[in-house]
């Protein structure tokens, strides 16, 4: 797999990941109402997906993949649900400048990260999108050593996406200075989450 290739198959994963959806924004929305470590760790979550199906494709299993409906339905609305339920949480949450209000759920980053995790694996458009990418990127077969190429970039992409996201509700939350305006963001937020959760939901 020559630089070109490779270079082709960057651009076109970064518009696939730096797209706006549910994934990004609930990204932005548990950045601002719980901090950097929060939005991270459903990030990681999210990429670990990525990962998950790209190796499936290596083995020749995307296809199984697309095929496995009701497991993927049902981590679908897991992570749907829990979306919706930390949105619940936020909207109904009793206003506090981040400066006075502690990070709660920095003993919980795993099942933030699960839940990424969980609605990558239940996405059915992500085994589609190997499927119709893979072939005119590696051609018939993907070696490890090509699947270890796909898996840097895409570590690499999703290292710019996802800083980029976490790093500019970083720079939204220090502007939140009364518990106006926090109430103001965390129904915005709780909001931005219920409806991703929905969207997710309702996704075919």
């Amino acid at each position: 797999m020559d630089m070109m290739t490779l270079i082709a198959f960057a651009a076109t994963f970064f518009v696939f990941a730096a797209s706006p959806g549910p994934d990004n924004m609930t990204i932005v929305a548990r950045t601002i109402t719980h901090g950097a470590a929060s939005g991270l760790a459903y990030g990681a979550g999210t990429v670990a997906g990525i990962l998950i199906f790209l190796t499936l494709a290596a083995f020749g299993l995307s296809i199984l993949a697309a095929e496995m409906g009701t497991l993927m339905t049902i981590l679908r609305y897991a992570g749907a649900a829990y979306l919706i339920w930390m949105g619940i949480k936020l909207w109904t949450a009793e206003p506090v400048v981040p400066k006075l209000q502690a990070v709660k759920e920095r003993g919980n980053l795993f099942s933030i990260f699960a839940t990424g995790m969980a609605l990558n694996l239940g996405n059915p458009k992500m085994p589609l999108f190997y499927v119709a990418l893979l072939p005119n990127v590696v051609g018939s077969s993907l070696t490890v050593d090509h699947l270890a190429a796909l898996a840097g970039v895409i570590l690499f992409v999703e290292a710019i996406v996802i800083g980029g996201h976490v790093a500019l509700a970083v720079r939204a939350r220090g502007l939140l200075r009364s518990p106006k305006i926090v109430r103001r963001v965390n129904r915005t937020a709780g909001g931005v989450m219920i409806g991703s959760g929905v969207a997710v939901a309702v996704s075919r």
